[in-house]
């Protein structure tokens, strides 16, 4: 067969769907990777994988009809060349655009990722109700032309269910992204405490309740490190340069930027700590847990998906930067706790979010065989 994963962004591809494609090229199967960026730049990346690379025009965040009736177009003319056996779709324009593309190409097995209702449906104010009344009927089309539609928490879900959105019979829960058990191994502590969060630089991933925090956590354990790993984002609630520099200039922080490996980092901290909003399944906390640390993040959707309070890490409330730092400061000056509930980090990890566990169930629901094995349709 020939199997599509289309995404609004080619990193996001590279970085989070390469065990799910590497799976489906080990089945047997001619796997397409459709991304943003230029194909002279990752066109390599993914041949190296045997995957076919394929550019497509989208506005990740931009709002103007015409790019995405541009993003329309590009993509059906992409599938009429193609003429992939099943699409694998995930983010909000992918989703909707490519589920559009699909039906006019008679193409019936469209599989939507919703990894995370994001702040249009979880977030506040005019403009964000607008936007979640347009989304609202978008999706609602994309999920009524698949055959199964495949969510990562419980959470999101019931709120697609309660908004009329999405069949629950249609409804497919599986466990994040998953983790590389074996790349992300167990690490033993540093011998100078350390906190950790990674993630893009943005208000909703609980950027400035963290930034707050640490400067808890150094006042009153200044030998502990504050440690930050992430891009600026485009997104609108994205922190500047200039919103960081009076948490770095003081040293309450290290900032390393985006890194390509994010594990000599968690050798280096004590306690991973991701204060999110929302999340579909946040797949560093999970990195975190495979490596063995203990976790601190939000009673949140999709968070609250990684952390058994009191077992492996702490649950927070969202927007209370005041209780991460405490819950981070009794992890720093517990290392045998610390220790302890990183132990069960990596049980959690290995038994509930192996990527090959997540990859299997992904299969099963796009009901990809390997090659030979007669295909049907899942519902």
């Amino acid at each position: 067969m020939k199997i599509l994963v289309l995404c609004a962004h080619t990193e996001s591809l590279f970085w989070f769907r390469m065990p799910m494609m590497r799976a489906f090229c080990n089945a047997g199967h001619t796997v397409y990777a459709v991304g943003n960026l230029p194909e002279a730049e990752w066109a390599s990346e993914f041949s190296a994988a045997g995957i076919v690379y394929r550019q497509i025009p989208v506005s990740r965040n931009g709002m103007n009809p015409f790019a995405d009736l541009q993003m329309l177009r590009a993509t059906e003319k992409l599938l009429r060349e193609l003429k992939p056996d099943k699409i694998f779709a995930y983010q909000a324009k992918p989703i909707v655009y490519g589920a559009m593309a699909a039906k006019r190409c008679g193409i019936t097995e469209f599989y939507p990722l919703i990894a995370g209702l994001g702040s249009i449906f979880r977030g506040e104010g005019t403009k964000a109700r607008l936007l979640r009344k347009v989304l609202s009927v978008q999706y609602k089309m994309a999920c009524r032309y698949a055959p199964a539609v495949i969510l990562q928490n419980p959470d999101d879900r019931d709120e697609l269910v309660r908004l009329g959105v999405l069949d629950p019979e249609k409804a497919r829960l599986i466990h994040g992204s998953g983790v590389d058990v074996e790349r992300f191994s167990v690490m033993p502590l540093p011998e100078k405490p350390g906190v950790l969060f990674v993630g893009r630089l943005i208000k909703d991933k609980g950027i400035v309740e963290y930034l707050d925090a640490c400067r808890a956590v150094k006042a009153a354990y200044p030998e502990a490190r504050c440690m930050l790993v992430g891009p600026f984002d485009s997104n609108p609630s994205a922190l500047q340069p200039a919103d960081l520099d009076a948490y770095t200039s003081d040293g309450t922080v290290e900032y390393f930027g985006e890194q390509a490996d994010v594990r000599p980092f968690l050798e280096k901290a004590s306690v991973f700590v991701l204060p999110s909003y929302h999340e579909g399944t946040p797949k560093s906390v999970l990195e975190a847990m495979a490596c063995g640390r203990a976790i601190i993040t939000t009673d949140a959707p999709g968070c609250r998906e990684t952390v058994r309070d009191g077992v492996n890490g702490y649950l927070v409330s969202v927007k209370d930067a005041a209780a991460v730092a405490e819950k981070t400061l009794a992890l720093l000056r517990d290392p045998a706790g610390c220790a302890a509930f990183g132990a069960q980090s990596r049980r959690i990890a290995e038994e509930v979010f192996d990527v090959n566990k997540v990859n299997t169930d992904i299969m099963k629901i796009m009901d990809i065989q390997p090659k030979g094995v007669e295909q049907h349709v899942s519902v």
